[in-house]
């Protein structure tokens, strides 16, 4: 086997920690989680650096915050010029595979990957004749939907195309895995799964795992949905996230718990392969997803926004022999710290061309607790809001900032939920100011920040309308 460590990265979607037993929750069964826990390094407090597919998935394979690569919602695509980890990897002698989701909308599907061996399912939606689509339009403000969200009335038993496409990119993976060519030179290989996005329908047994008389409901206390910030009272009237009954929101939880568990199996048998083929011992495993789910709480679902269930992330690693089995880190990270990570991980070190945002974990694996920064930088620059959205989380503390609307400030420790806002405590004053500070401090000037998403939309709806180029 080669010195280095083979990589294996397993990116889910949209897969909220909180709704995982290895969190800590009740009922959602996901063993071979909390097997990878056992093997490695579980992180509490992880958070994507946006809460949507597309540029969230951008930010990870650039190491860069979306407002600085360009990546603002899932209709934007990246510049065949943007370095990736996988063009870092590649030149630092690795086989560089993609199997399956990586939200590559646009012409270049690879970007530093040697091949794609399964399909992007989602890639495929968000372009049309190789003309990405589906730019967000701020300027026509808050348009209400005409009938309210489908994902939960289509809850159920049964198969879809994310079903079908998921069980293609295991497959693919297994076998690239098994290949004996895999001895020939170090490997990373990134399985990206649609589940447990919706649709939340997932195939019958895993159904028949969550009956709808045992699934737990939101917690939403009486009067909170009438007194929620803007930013969200108006989401949920552009998303059509109504009020919907009991009974529906039981089935849409119940689909979702079930297509975690359909990707738990998957995660285990990606284990088993390593393990069967001897490479167990040699290879880095990730597990991560590139957002989190709101599954009805705070009345809510889908993601685009800075709630713990949106924006926090599942992020395990395990690395025998180099990181200590069975920790849990409860300090802040982010998606672009991991990209450091794995780029230190594989020996291909960044350069001064395409600096990385983020900074390796190994120092805070190894227990170097008190250099590590602790804080974690989110932004949301695509549909459903009118102007920008960032958050920084900083320890316990978590500040949310829509340009135009008062800010938020919510003790993540005390107020899991976030019902309680201190943003206009005096004794939280200090606090205020000085993430405040912070956070602009990483993200530089949001005005300036939305008149370039806004020249983009407008650029991109007009190239939109001429369509795609003739034979």
């Amino acid at each position: 086997m080669p010195d280095r460590p083979n990589i294996l990265i397993i990116m889910s979607d949209e897969h909220a920690p909180q709704f995982s037993s290895v969190h800590g929750h009740a009922l959602v069964q996901s063993p071979n989680m909390e097997r990878l826990a056992g093997m490695g390094v579980t992180f509490d407090n992880a958070y994507c650096n946006s809460p949507i597919c597309g540029p969230s998935r951008m930010s990870f394979m650039t190491g860069r915050y979306i407002s600085r690569i360009g990546a603002y919602d899932n209709g934007f695509p990246l510049s065949t010029g943007a370095v990736t980890w996988a063009h870092r990897l590649s030149n630092a002698g690795y086989d560089v595979a993609l199997s399956g989701k990586q939200h590559f909308c646009g012409p270049d599907q690879l970007h530093g990957f040697h091949t794609q061996l399964a399909r992007d399912l989602h890639a495929e939606s968000w372009t049309e004749n190789g003309v990405p689509r589906g730019a967000p339009d701020w300027q026509a403000g808050i348009i209400d939907v005409r009938r309210p969200w489908g994902g939960v009335e289509e809850a159920g038993p049964g198969t879809t195309t994310s079903i079908e496409v998921d069980d293609q990119v295991e497959a693919a993976a297994l076998a690239y895995i098994k290949d004996p060519a895999r001895t020939a030179q170090p490997w990373c290989l990134n399985v990206g799964f649609i589940a447990p996005h919706f649709p939340l329908v997932v195939p019958q047994r895993f159904w028949d795992l969550y009956p709808l008389d045992q699934i737990d409901m939101p917690d939403i206390p009486e009067g909170h949905l009438q007194s929620m910030h803007p930013v969200y009272q108006r989401m949920r009237r552009m998303f059509g996230l109504a009020d919907f009954s009991p009974e529906l929101v039981r089935r849409g939880r119940a689909g979702y718990y079930g297509l975690i568990t359909y990707l738990d199996e998957k995660i285990g048998r990606l284990i088993d392969s390593l393990e069967a083929s001897g490479q167990l011992d040699n290879t880095i495993i990730i597990h991560t997803s590139d957002h989190g789910e709101m599954n009805g709480e705070h009345g809510m679902w889908r993601k685009s926004n800075m709630y713990e269930a949106s924006s926090r992330i599942p992020l395990q690693i395990a690395w025998p022999g180099r990181i200590p089995r069975g920790s849990r880190i409860p300090q802040n990270v982010s998606l672009v710290d991991l990209v450091a990570t794995i780029v230190e991980a594989a020996g291909a070190a960044p350069d001064d061309v395409a600096p990385l945002d983020g900074d390796s974990l190994m120092p805070l694996i190894d227990g170097d607790t008190a250099s590590w920064k602790d804080e974690a930088f989110c932004e949301y620059l695509a549909h459903g809001v009118l102007r920008p959205v960032g958050m920084l989380k900083k320890g316990k503390h978590k500040l949310n900032i829509s340009l135009g609307d008062a800010p938020e400030l919510f003790n993540t420790a005390s107020d899991p939920g976030e019902f309680d806002d201190l943003a206009a405590s005096p004794e939280h004053g200090n606090l205020l100011r000085d993430m405040h500070e912070r956070l602009l401090q990483i993200w530089g000037d949001p005005q300036a920040v939305e008149q370039q998403v806004l020249t983009s939309q407008q650029e991109r709806r007009f190239i939109e309308k001429a369509g795609p180029a003739g034979p």
